[in-house]
């Protein structure tokens, strides 16, 4: 286990966008709650269904919100809060009755740029001594619209065909959302609001469910975090609100972090390493943890919640936006982007190109 005082300064090697920053990987009793700033919440309906003028403003007050923190809570999306409350339960669900040596015949290992499949309690990461399991679905997990090369089987990929069909349900919700947000965010920043259309086309996207079991008092005694500091790799993260307290976001304007507690059907925005790297660090990739709740319940309940990242084909080119100044980052390959990231958390042997 990583000892619990790591600074993310400790791998900022493999950092491919700028992260000024010092933090701690684990929770601290000397960190510093910012308890007055509010995370934007902004109804999307304007943007997806109101007029030209609808669209500019909240395409307008999204980027703001992104460009402030990097996080903003999404309500108006159009995705019934009652599917949100299932999967809560079909991830503990599939985390509790799901026996150990099935879900390790799925051990996560690189597809393309992505760690897809299961990883045990502890076993987030290299470097990370998270108490949580995570399980990580691809595009090629799901019978949805790609090319393929052979007919879809989901016990390639599920330990039963039945749970496809069940988390399916949220990708094909989530999908549709894909191109109106990052329209949104284009948009806002004065570029072409459809300039990604066509990468964000039938994309690939990682569905991650997370499960953080009760904490032992060892457990909570020993310093160690159920999910550390970190920040997404990707263009932007989908995450419905969680019914448990917990998401910590960094606020990089006071050094200290806020509680995010998003309303219930709400989905929650934050922009990863991509968009960072491609706005020209207009929108920060911000890092996040989730710690203890503030009521204590870390002891006695179980914590579930299920992001969606987006990502780009790993073929795909990162490259700074027309309009947002002299770029500061160099063309690049989505993969090796990606992996060179991500050898943080799998070793430096995950690295491609």
């Amino acid at each position: 286990m990583t000892d619990t005082s790591a600074i993310n300064r400790d791998f900022e090697k493999y950092d491919q966008v700028r992260k000024t920053h010092t933090y701690r990987l684990a929770e601290s009793e000397t960190d510093e709650f910012d308890e007055e700033y509010r995370i934007a919440t902004l109804d999307f309906g304007p943007f997806l269904h109101g007029s030209s003028e609808d669209r500019a403003q909240f395409a307008k007050e999204f980027a703001e919100a992104l460009q402030d923190i990097g996080f903003a809570v999404l309500t108006g999306h159009g995705v019934d809060p009652v599917l949100y409350d299932e999967m809560h339960d079909r991830v503990a669900e599939l985390f509790t009755a799901t026996p150990f040596g099935e879900k390790m015949r799925f051990r996560a290992r690189r597809y393309g740029s992505v760690s897809q499949g299961y990883f045990p309690l502890e076993e987030t990461s290299d470097i990370h001594p998270d108490l949580v399991e995570g399980w990580v679905w691809c595009r090629r997990a799901f019978d949805i619209p790609q090319d393929r090369d052979a007919p879809f089987d989901a016990e390639e990929y599920w330990p039963r065909a039945e749970q496809e069909v069940q988390f399916r349900r949220l990708v094909e919700a989530h999908e549709p959302l894909i191109k109106p947000i990052a329209q949104a965010i284009f948009q806002g920043l004065g570029c072409d609001p459809d300039i990604y259309d066509r990468k964000l086309t039938q994309t690939n996207f990682g569905l991650r469910l997370n499960y953080y079991p009760p904490m032992t008092e060892e457990q909570d005694r020993s310093g160690a975090g159920r999910l550390l500091g970190h920040e997404d790799v990707d263009l932007f993260t989908i995450l419905p609100a969680s019914k448990c307290d917990g998401l910590q976001v960094w606020n990089h304007r006071s050094s200290k972090w806020v509680r995010l507690r998003a309303p219930r059907g709400s989905i929650i925005i934050n922009t990863g390493d991509y968009m960072q790297r491609i706005s020209n660090d207009r929108l920060p990739s911000t890092t996040h943890r989730v710690g203890k709740p503030s009521d204590g319940s870390h002891l006695t309940s179980a914590r579930t919640s299920f992001p969606m990242a987006v990502y780009l084909w790993e073929n795909e080119i990162l490259d700074v936006l027309p309009g947002l100044g002299a770029p500061k980052y160099d063309p690049i390959e989505a993969i090796a982007f990606h992996t060179r990231s991500t050898s943080k958390f799998y070793g430096d042997g995950y690295a491609v190109g």
